[in-house]
């Protein structure tokens, strides 16, 4: 059945509400759908006309990797596999109908609609006729089958454009805006589960997206260096490509836990992994941080400790789980398949140096008197961390 589809009409939502700027989503669509399609095997075309994205197959391919990639691709809402047939006449064009019905709906114990539309004004039929009309061949052909004018099974769209475009069945992509309609921010991607979740919603919203990731040999290891890797390669899928900076935080972590209150530790440390990863993103032209935090889930994200973590940045800091409980944030990181790895038990940097007992309300002025002891060596193993920093494109 697959094979009879050399085509898909894209279906987009929240672009088509654009106003002058719409072409520049749709441009932005295309570029992406083409980046999809990359890796999959055989060749396609993506052609933009009116309202309307088409990706063309120019050889054979493989229709379950391509759907896959399609489904990925932000800004899409749906994924229509398409017949596209030149018109030559109702009566051929009812045919062709009536074998497409055959070939997708074995069991004809069921409903349908025909829905037409008829771009081309000077095509003889207008489009109530061809709803009949169409609706009449179905049911001479297949006797079983029945209409449902207000809840059919089968919705069958016609067009009538330059070519003739059939298709019923819409495949749900993942919506949200293309990537890099939104500017650029930086993930703070840690090997945990909320993380790689936060990058990918705000990557659904056109946002293309760069990550920091604090390493802390010989406290950590090369394996959970590795499954951070591998989470920002299963998160770059649906974002486009990551430019991933590892920076090694051990003498930092090493210094704070000399020097300052263990009660405070965490607090302390993730103020510094703020201003490293804002050093980053304004580097790279970065319009923001964006994090996995969310209310109450441990210490660090009481209201209290947010407060004192953004105290040290001068760029917005977006958490999109800030409001979701645990298994809301587990159920998109199944459907985004990065759970399994996020779980995987290799220890990040945040688990290794935490405190027994965590201050939950810290107040600012106590933790700006504990960082005033690190002022003698703090700034030159900032600047030691930031030269030292690996780069990795996950892609």
């Amino acid at each position: 059945m697959n094979n009879m589809f050399k085509a898909f009409l894209i279906k987009y939502a929240e672009i088509g509400v654009k106003g002058k700027n719409r072409y520049i989503f749709e441009d932005a669509l295309v570029s992406q759908i083409n980046n999809a399609l990359k890796g999959v095997d055989g060749k396609f075309t993506v052609q933009k006309t009116t309202g309307r994205i088409y990706v063309q197959a120019e050889s054979e391919y493989d229709y379950d990797e391509a759907i896959t990639a399609l489904k990925r691709v932000f800004g899409v809402s749906g994924i229509c596999p398409l017949l596209q047939v030149e018109d030559t006449g109702f009566e051929d064009l009812c045919k062709t109908v009536i074998e497409y019905m055959d070939k997708m709906y074995p069991d004809k114990n069921t409903t349908f609609k025909v829905f037409s539309r008829r771009a081309r004004k000077n095509y003889p039929r207008s489009s109530q006729e061809i709803n009949m009309d169409m609706g009449e061949a179905i049911l001479n052909a297949f006797p079983e089958i029945r209409v449902d004018v207000h809840n059919p099974k089968i919705s069958l769209n016609i067009e009538v454009r330059e070519k003739i475009n059939i298709y019923s069945e819409i495949i749900p992509g993942p919506g949200g805006m293309p990537i890099g309609t939104a500017g650029k921010a930086m993930l703070l991607l840690s090997g945990g589960i909320d993380s790689p979740v936060a990058g990918y919603m705000i990557a659904k919203r056109g946002v293309q997206l760069e990550a920091t990731y604090f390493h802390a040999p010989p406290y950590t290891s090369e394996r959970a260096k590795q499954k951070v890797v591998d989470l920002a390669k299963l998160v770059a899928k649906y974002s486009g490509p990551i430019k991933l900076n590892i920076v090694n935080f051990t003498d930092i972590q090493l210094y704070i836990y000399d020097k300052c209150p263990h009660d405070e530790l965490t607090i302390i440390m993730r103020r510094y992994m703020m201003r490293i990863a804002e050093h980053f993103a304004k580097e790279s032209g970065c319009l923001g941080l964006i994090t996995g935090e969310s209310i109450g889930q441990v210490a660090s994200q009481t209201m209290q400790s947010l407060a004192a973590t953004n105290e040290v940045c001068t760029i917005p800091v977006y958490r999109p789980v800030i409001a979701f409980d645990k298994q809301d944030i587990v159920d998109i990181a199944c459907k985004i398949d990065t759970y399994e790895t996020s779980i995987l038990p290799f220890e990040d940097c945040c688990t290794i140096f935490v405190a027994k007992h965590p201050v939950t309300k810290p107040n600012l002025k106590v933790i700006n008197a504990s960082e005033r002891k690190l002022e003698e060596k703090i700034d030159e193993l900032l600047k030691k961390a930031i030269e030292s920093v690996e780069i990795i494109i996950a892609e």
